[in-house]
């Protein structure tokens, strides 16, 4: 969705009424952000909405990318987010072969993320602890926001919307995983809010 650069399109001031909304919308998505909600989208603050290609809404604060969204899709965090708040997003694990294709913006593969290397909640880990990788253990449904990691790396490298559940990942292990994802490099990354 992102892999071009692109320039911002018009910006708009969000109404304190959307304001709230897109505030309960991202609590209601994301509820371990609850706690630093005020941190991320204070309440006296005025929320910008910049149009971008494709019919994306990015809701920034002053010249910082905070969330977008694609028209009726989930509310989705710019990887600036997550890399400050890592904890509060459920998460995968793509193995050392995948990050490159990801990195390329390259539609995101099952099997990137089974492979002995990927992580997928309720995985175990090497040392023989059950799971809960990612989201306490539980499966991850179609269509919920997650964010992916990579293998030996610290921060998240692509945020997107999953197109098959995990329990679903597991039994197929072939497939797309997530498409059109934001990744670090990206047109989004790289945008110029000033």
């Amino acid at each position: 969705m992102f892999k071009k650069d692109f320039t911002a399109g018009s910006k708009t001031k969000v109404k304190s009424s959307a304001q709230r909304a897109i505030r309960a919308k991202v609590i209601e998505t994301y509820p371990r952000l609850e706690p630093h909600i005020d941190e991320i989208l204070p309440k006296k603050e005025q929320l910008d909405l910049v149009k971008l290609p494709d019919r994306v809404a990015l809701y920034s604060l002053g010249n910082e990318p905070l969330f977008w969204q694609h028209m009726d899709d989930p509310i989705v965090p710019h990887l600036k987010i997550i890399h400050r708040y890592p904890w509060a997003f459920s998460r995968l694990r793509i193995d050392r072969g995948a990050i490159r294709f990801v990195l390329s913006g390259a539609t995101l593969m099952v099997p990137g993320l089974t492979s002995p290397g990927g992580r997928l909640p309720g995985c175990a880990e090497k040392d023989g602890e059950y799971g809960g990788y990612g989201n306490g253990g539980e499966d991850i449904e179609e269509g919920e926001v997650v964010v992916v990691e990579a293998e030996g790396k610290e921060n998240a490298c692509m945020v997107g919307v999953l197109k098959m559940g995990t329990k679903e990942m597991k039994e197929k292990k072939k497939g797309p995983g997530i498409e059109n994802g934001h990744f670090v490099g990206d047109g989004l990354w790289k945008l110029d809010l000033n």
